[in-house]
This record gives structure tokens, sequence and C-alpha cells, in this order.
């Protein structure tokens, strides 16, 4: 080839090479330009995913500082709790053999063939053998004992320690709780520790709700998988996924909305609670929260107060059948809710028996013996306000006095009252049964028109045992004992009467009063003229006369004499707080007081003349049994033994002679009981205030409308008092004179001296020294006659 065509070839391959090598640089730029241009996509990603991460983390430490703080502080208010008085046994206590089966039940007792364990009693005729419960008081724990005691003639015959033989002086059973004070949000709950939760519980729990609880880091994947896969099969939800540690973040710590966000709070949360924490404080947590249940406004939570509600006894004490029970309960408080719905629940607490031999927990055979067993669900357990409604008001009411109302239903206090639930339930039933015989005797009265109102109180301590506040015993409204303030009729006599007495130089027993019209002018010129009951006046009648049959025009005249303002002092001296106004009104009851007020003043009497302040609260502990505040035994003497004697005995011949003696149609005439009946304008008000030996009682019965009820003290609040006497085995009063009291005969009709062979004479006491002088003509005779024979034969 020519050197000038080679050269012009060599010089089409240099540009051929150069051409290439410029194309090449051109497709490099726009591979780096459309790398460029991605790249910022590529950084946002990264920002985003790593400002997640950070978020998610922060969010995390969030969350986990809001479960540390609630979970390791205060979890739960736990409202204080109320007892009863324990029953104290020794010989020679009374009690009959139903009132001991009646207070074993009502603490839950089982009753069994041989009790050989906490809470077991088993009987023989009179003899009864049972263990008692531990129990902290407030001076001390007292353990559990095995009892044998013997029951005769109504009393104790024999207490021993059934384990040693040895005789027991004394036993206290532990108190019955008869209600709480809630937090305003109304839950209530009984804190149970891990260790105090049953095997057969948690078996129970880990069948029925998540089996993988001890597997798992607070959210079970598999569990979820189970659960979405049944419930595609079922076309419907038959089966959720949460574990045990989100059911509990969701009661605990979360609001009830249904939401994604809600739900991924719940899983994130369960997870960081099962890392912070251990298994066995999850759980005790999880068997503190869950609900269980509605009693009125009060929410069951946790497992120890619904074995309360449901069986009357401690969580530790269920059986394997009533633990599946209350299991079954957490998929729905109210849809199977055994006391409403027994068929559903029953149905439920078999599943979950079966769910147990099915996982290995349990034998075929030990669930289905379990399953032929009946539900064991008994009426509301004895925690339940519901059963003592106004004595709960009371216990409230003399708390605020000493605590705040955050103190009393959060800090778990233990408040120790005064309440005799035998008595009160005597009470109860005497009370409903008494008002529905009074509406049924008068056809006049519309069924369920009546109310009533009742205290029973001890009469030297000052203790209230009972109190009624309306005929239906589980009503927590209108408080008629503290609240229905009405006038009191003839109850303010004997009030005047001992004012006179104590004055032994002017009155006695005897002394004449002057029964015959009044009329007094107010102010503002109005005439106030009284009548007598029976419209008649009496002329001159001795003063017990006068008090025994209640004569209106007696008593102002005898009140005018003593002088109003001595008569409103003598009240106050008594325990009457509230204001009263000096007017001749007073004198035949126109003063306004609850039946507790009552209560409070006649207590002043049938103590001898020692006024005790009326208290329902013996003690309170804190949870740990540490005493916080005594409520001691105050006493103040506010008359003298002597003039309280003399108007006692009064009282006791109005309930033998007086408007006081148709009691006899409930106590025997040998049963010795002292009181006074008290009516008001129109019957609109019927009282009745008396005692025994052991106990003083005060009743009112009217209408809430203050309509005519058409009962004077005697045909109603009497027959109530009467009823419930009846039912407690009062004890007679058994008057002892004071060292100043003699005794000496007197006329009927004079009240002049007279002697024991004389027509109409009876024994009288006086204080010493205010004898009558005067002499009856009878006496006079017995005397010169002996003075006759004195002279024959000297």
């Amino acid at each position: 080839m020519p050197p000038a065509k080679k050269k012009a070839v060599r010089k089409k391959k240099v540009a051929a090479r150069k051409k290439v090598v410029r194309r090449k640089p051109a497709a490099t730029r726009k591979r780096k330009k459309a790398s460029r241009k991605g790249f910022p996509w590529f950084k946002w990603f990264l920002g985003l995913s790593l400002m997640g991460i950070l978020a998610l983390g922060a969010y995390s430490l969030y969350l986990s500082q809001i479960v540390r703080v609630k979970f390791e502080g205060k979890r739960w208010a736990i409202p204080a709790r109320v007892y009863a008085r324990p029953l104290e046994l020794y010989v020679g206590a009374d009690l009959t053999v139903e009132r001991l089966k009646a207070e074993l039940q009502a603490l839950g007792y089982r009753k069994v063939k041989q009790a050989v364990k906490p809470a077991q009693w088993s009987q023989s005729g009179s003899r009864f053998i049972f263990q008692t419960r531990p129990f902290l008081f407030w001076d001390g724990e007292e353990p559990s004992r095995r009892v044998g005691l013997r029951i005769s003639n109504s009393t104790v015959s024999a207490l021993k320690d059934a384990s040693t033989g040895k005789d027991l002086d004394i036993l206290r059973l532990e108190p019955p709780e008869i209600g709480s004070i809630y937090p305003s949000h109304k839950e209530d709950r009984v804190l149970v520790r891990r260790d105090q939760l049953p095997d057969h519980l948690v078996a129970a729990l880990l069948a029925a709700e998540d089996r993988d609880y001890f597997h798992h880091h607070g959210v079970n994947p598999l569990s979820i998988a189970r659960a979405v896969m049944a419930n595609l099969k079922a076309g419907h939800a038959v089966q959720g996924g949460s574990t045990l540690t989100q059911q509990l973040v969701k009661n605990f710590f979360l609001t009830p909305e249904r939401s994604l966000w809600r739900k991924f709070n719940e899983a994130l949360m369960a997870i960081i609670l099962d890392a912070r924490y251990s298994k066995d404080e999850i759980l005790e947590a999880y068997a503190n929260e869950v609900f269980l249940g509605q009693d009125g406004e009060r929410a069951i939570h946790g497992f120890g107060l619904a074995a309360y509600f449901y069986f009357n006894r401690p969580l530790d004490e269920l059986r394997l059948h009533e633990t599946a029970l209350l299991v079954g309960l957490l998929k729905g408080a109210s849809y199977y809710d055994p006391r409403r719905h027994p068929q559903r629940a029953l149905k439920r607490r078999n599943l979950v028996l079966q769910l147990m031999v099915d996982q290995g927990f349990i034998d075929q055979a030990t669930a289905d013996k379990a399953k032929k067993l009946p539900l064991g669900v008994g009426r509301k357990g004895r925690r339940s306000n519901a059963r003592h409604p106004a004595f709960i008001d009371l216990v409230r009411r003399q708390l605020r006095r000493d605590y705040q109302e955050e103190d009393l239903t959060s800090e778990g206090l233990r408040i120790f009252t005064t309440l005799d639930p035998w008595a009160q339930q005597i009470l109860d039933t005497q009370l409903a049964r008494g008002l529905n015989a009074l509406e049924k005797s008068r056809r006049k009265l519309p069924s369920g028109s009546l109310q009533a109102a009742m205290v029973l109180v001890s009469p030297q301590g000052g203790e209230i045992r009972a109190l009624s506040g309306g005929r239906d015993a589980g009503f927590a409204g209108f408080n008629r004992a503290l609240d229905a303030v009405r006038p009191i009729g003839s109850l303010i006599k004997p009030v005047i009467y001992l004012l006179a007495l104590s004055r032994p130089r002017e009155y006695s027993l005897v002394t004449l009063l002057e029964d015959e019209p009044v009329n007094l002018k107010d102010a503002k010129g109005r005439v106030w003229s009284p009548k007598n009951y029976d419209r008649k006046a009496h002329g001159l009648v001795p003063l017990h006369t006068a008090l025994a049959h209640s004569y209106n025009l007696a008593t102002v005249h005898l009140g005018l004499a003593l002088g109003l303002d001595k008569v409103v002092r003598q009240l106050r001296l008594m325990g009457v707080q509230r204001p009263v106004r000096p007017l001749p009104s007073l004198l035949l009851g126109a003063v306004s007081l609850s039946p507790l007020e009552v209560a409070q003043f006649y207590q002043s009497i049938a103590s001898g003349g020692f006024r005790t302040p009326l208290r329902a609260i013996r003690e309170i502990t804190d949870r740990q049994g540490n005493p916080l505040q005594r409520y001691p035994l105050e006493v103040k003497q506010v008359a003298e033994p002597g003039p309280v004697y003399l108007l006692s005995r009064n009282l006791v011949e109005v309930m033998r002679e007086g408007t006081g003696r148709g009691v006899r149609r409930y106590l025997p005439e040998e049963l010795e009981v002292a009181g006074k009946t008290g009516t008001t304008d129109e019957l609109r008000d019927s009282w009745f205030a008396g005692f025994s030996g052991d106990w003083l009682a005060v009743a009112w019965v009217g209408r809430d409308d203050n309509k005519p009820a058409g009962l004077t003290g005697a045909s109603g609040a009497l027959t109530l008092w009467g009823r419930v006497m009846k039912s407690l085995k009062a004890q007679p009063l058994g008057l002892l004179p004071p060292e100043n009291v003699v005794y000496v005969w007197v006329d009927a009709k004079t009240g002049y001296l007279s002697a024991e062979d004389c027509e109409g004479a009876f024994a009288m006491p006086f204080i010493r020294g205010s004898e009558p002088r005067l002499r009856s003509s009878c006496l006079e005779g017995m005397e010169q006659d002996r003075g006759f024979l004195d002279r024959l034969f000297d």
C-alpha cells in the first residue's frame, strides 16, 4: 500500500479511536448524572429510617418511664376495710346453737365431717369443733386455734383447745368484714401476693388465657397466629391472641378505646413490662387488676376480692372448681355472671376445667369430679356495703372528724367497729316484718307507706350494736336513723321527771301533781292549750302515775315549775347538741331529734346517770396492723344515781301498768324492762325508747311524706321494739338501788306513809330523807291499836 494511503488509513483509525474515547465519557457522565438524581431519595430514606429508630427508641423510653413509675409506685387506691365486732366466747357467755352456726357461716367457714383446717367446723348435737383463721387484731396477732365448744341452756358450758385439751379462758373469732369505704371510681380489691395464688388458679389462668406465658416476651406471635386461624375458620372472633401481659397493660395503663395506635402501645408496653419485671411480678399484678364483676356501683377487681364476692371466703381456701369459675369470668364477667346466668357460668367453668386437662395441668378424672360439683356461689359476701348501708354511713360520718377522705379511700385502713351482725340481722328482719304487720292491721295504710328507723345500743358502753335506716335493709338511700329529724313527743318527759327527782326535798315519786287545764299566751297573743290524750283532766295525781300514763297537763305544770331553761340544760347534759328553744311546747316534745340523738340521752338514763358518747368505732389500724387511732370509753356523770334509779323504776311501771303495757304480747310478764312511748300531733310520729339489762333500743315509725300514720307510740314503735327484744332474748333489767335509796310502804291514793298490811299499800323507793311524813289513816289506826295494846299489857 502506498505510503500516502497508509497514512490516510492510520488517520482514520486514530480518528475512530478518538471518537470511541469521546463516547465513553459521555455514557459515564449520563450514569453519574442519573446516580446524582437518585442519591437524595436514598439519603432521605436513610435519614427517615434513622429518625424513626430514634423516635421509636425515645418513645420506648417514654413508655418505659410510664411503666416504671406506675408499676413500681402505688398501683392501686386501697379502700378502708370495715369490720364488725369479733364474737368473744367464754364459759357462761350467752350463745345458742343457731347463733353460733350463723356466725360461722357468716365468716365463710365450711361445715365438714372433721375440722382439721382453718375455717372448718363440725357439729355433734350441742358440741362443736372448729378451727379459727389467724387474724391480726388491733392489739396483736391471734393465731389459728382448733377449738372444742359445748352449748347448754343457751350458754357456753365448755371451751377447750381441741389440740391440747386445755381449757380456754376466752376466744375471739376473727371479725367479719362488713364493707369498705371506696375511692371515687368505686373500685374495690383485696390485694394478694404471688405466693397466695393457689396453684390450680395459676394453672387455670395459663390453660384458658395464655398457655405460653412463661415462654414468650410479652407478645406471642404464635398465639396471634393461632387466634387468626381460629377466627378465620369460625368466620367470627372466637379466640384472642393477647397474652396475660398485654391484658394487664390494656387494663392497667391504657384507655378502653379500640384503635391500631392503642394496640401498638399495648404490644410495645407489654414487651417493656416483660423485659423490666419478672413473670411472677407481672402475674401478681394481673391477679389483682382483672375485672371480675359488678356489685351495684362497686367494681370487683382481682381474684382476692372475687373470692369473697362469690364464695365468701379467702382466695387460698377456694377449691379447683371455684377457681375455674373465677377464671372463666375473665371472658366476660357480666355475660357469665353466676348469679344471673348460672347455666352459662357452669358451661364456661367446665370448659376451663377441660382446657386444664388438654394442656396437662390436671387429669380427666379430676376434671370430671369437679364438673359434677355445683357452682357453689352464695349470697353476696360479707364485704358488701349493701348488707349494712346505714351503719357504714354512720361509720363514715364519725371517721370524717379525724381523717381526710383520701386517707379513707386509698391507704387501706382497717376500721374495727361495734356492729353486732347477729343483732343487725334480727333488727332488719323484725323491722320489715313488723311494718308489714302494721300495714295489714290497718287497711287505710297503703302497702309500703310506713317507714321506720331503729338504733340498738349497749347501755353501759354506749356502743352502737345495730342500726336500721329504713324498712329496706339493703337500700343505701335516706338514713332515717341519722337524718329523720322528727318531733319526739312524750319521749322527752323522762328528762323533765329526772330533773324533778333530782330535787328530793321538793319532789318524790308520790308527790302530787296538778293535772288540770292550762292556757298560755305567747308574745304574739296566741294561746296554747295542751290536752291529755284521753281529753280528760285527772286532778291531783302522784308523780309516778303522771309519767306512767303520760299525762300531758301534769307534765306541763311540772316543767313550768322547774323552769324551761333548766329543762333545756338537762337535755344538753344528757347529750343533746341540737339547739333547743325554751318554749312551753318543749315540755310535750315539740323538739325534733333523730333516733340516734334520742338514743344518746336515753343512754344516760339506762347507764344510771353516766353519759357515754355513742360510738360506732373501736379501733383503727393501718394495713400492717399498726394502731392509728383509739376510741376509748368516755364517761361523764350527768345525774345522781339515786334520782336515775327512781326514774328507772317509774319507767318499769310504764311497761307494767302504763302506756307500754302492750309489750307483754312479746315479752313475758316476769321480764323486767323500762321504757317510754311517744306520740306526736295527728299521730304523725310513733316513738318508743326502752332498755333491758343488756340492750337500749329506740324505734321510730312514720311516713316520709309526714302524713298521719294513725299510730300511737304504743300501737306502732312499741310493737317493733317488742319484736326485736323478743328475738334478742333480752336480759332482765335487774336494777339495784343505790345506798341512799330506801323503800317504804305508801298509800296508793295519797302517797302517805302506810304499812304492808294496809289495803292499797305498796313499796316505793325514796332518796333517804325524802320519805313521806304524813301517815295514812290505816297506819295511824294501826299505831293507835298498838298503843292501846301496849297500855293494856303494861
